[in-house]
């Protein structure tokens, strides 16, 4: 696996700290606001049983770690595992080392030889519908994958978002080696802008989905919308006993457009989302906890609502996948165009969050944890509102600290 290195690009990088006017809107290349309205879920009525949400007993914030990592980090580039990939968007490691990779426009999931680099059509997502920032987005594996071969995608269609999963059988033709969509849950607003798309198995083996408000922004505060709310589930797409109200897959809400989903050591679940005009936001989710969009933006100190661990203006960030390494939360940044870390000790940050790669590789859409200090990072320059180069897109492996 050779290293590439950084390449020089024509557009200059942001100071940070830059203006924040309707930052978010054009990072996300935003229409005004306007989207479908929220539709029922598709699960079968009643709770299944299952263990308690992690961080439910004292919340997500009990039991703080005593020491973090050091206040200043540390970001290598190791290598380049893939190129000239049309937007990617999910990816999902398999047990041997390799990746599947969803492409947003395409509606396509393909593997990813990281020792070679060569790209294989796995098969197409029947029924995606792309458009706007909807298309094929996230992508997990069932936590049984070693038997039931079993892939999560969450994918916009002509009505909706849902949740389908799909058999993986890798000893078929390439191009062919997907199954019917079996769909799991359904009904999860769509529009043009904010529809989320972020999906993870957490700690407790429940499939957690980020979603977006589609820019009406009052889906977010309504408890019977699946907009603009991070849902927690069933691998079979049912509530979860223990969720915050019965029969209900709402694990929180209050959120404009959640991208970014990852557990830290302790079991926290963290979240990153876009802000509008003024702060993009890093979240510790409690259960049943209301994270204020529309009636605040940022740390805002209201009653009821829970302020952010971390903000940035929105040129500097625009955020979509997270991940947890080396004792901080690592989060790419579209607009931003930077890997953002946040070193955190237990549930509070020990230092500012601290920018690496600025304007070296692009707009940065995902990032996957591999164990250790090890991350994948996946560019965005190929989704419609970047300026490709040569190679792109493409998957960069880090070492971090």
């Amino acid at each position: 696996m050779s290293y590439v290195g950084p390449r020089a690009r024509t557009r200059g990088v942001l100071a940070a700290f830059a203006l924040a006017g309707c930052g978010a809107l054009l990072a996300a290349g935003c229409s005004p606001p306007g989207g479908a309205a929220a539709r029922p879920g598709g699960s079968p009525p009643g709770p299944a049983s299952s263990p308690p949400p992690p961080g439910a007993s004292g919340g997500p914030s009990a039991s703080p770690s005593a020491s973090g990592p050091p206040a200043k980090g540390q970001v290598t580039v190791t290598g380049v595992v893939a190129k000239d990939l049309e937007a990617p968007w999910g990816v999902a490691p398999l047990p041997d080392g390799n990746l599947l990779v969803a492409s947003r426009d395409k509606g396509t999931i393909s593997r990813v030889d990281v020792g070679t680099g060569t790209v294989t059509p796995v098969g197409k997502v029947p029924g995606v519908a792309p458009g706007g920032e909807g298309g094929l987005l996230g992508l997990a594996l069932s936590p049984s994958f070693a038997s039931d071969r079993m892939v999560y995608a969450y994918f916009t269609t002509e009505s909706d978002n849902r949740i389908a999963r799909l058999r993986y059988d890798e000893k078929r033709t390439a191009g062919d080696q997907l199954g019917a969509p079996d769909t799991v849950f359904r009904g999860i607003p769509k529009g043009l802008i904010h529809n989320g798309g972020r999906i993870a198995f957490g700690p407790d083996k429940m499939l957690y989905a980020g979603t977006g408000e589609t820019g009406e922004t009052g889906l977010a505060q309504d408890k019977k919308s699946l907009g603009g709310k991070i849902l927690r589930m069933t691998p079979d797409g049912q509530p979860v006993h223990g969720n915050p109200e019965a029969d209900s897959v709402v694990y929180s809400y209050g959120h404009r457009n959640v991208q970014g989903l990852a557990w830290d050591k302790d079991k926290r679940l963290w979240a990153a989302e876009f802000g509008q005009n003024t702060w993009d936001e890093l979240n510790l989710i409690e259960p049943g906890g209301n994270y204020g969009w529309p009636e605040a933006e940022g740390k805002a100190g209201k009653p009821g609502l829970r302020d952010p661990v971390a903000v940035w203006k929105t040129d500097e960030a625009s955020p979509s996948g997270i991940a947890w390494a080396a004792g901080s939360v690592w989060m790419a940044g579209l607009k931003g165009e930077r890997l953002w870390r946040i070193p955190l000790a237990g549930a509070e940050p020990v230092a500012e969050p601290e920018a690496f790669l600025q304007g070296e590789y692009g707009r940065l859409r995902t990032v996957v944890a591999l164990g250790g200090d090890r991350l994948l990072l996946v560019t965005s320059e190929t989704d419609g509102r970047g300026s490709p180069e040569a190679g792109d897109d493409r998957i960069l492996t880090l070492t971090v600290r």
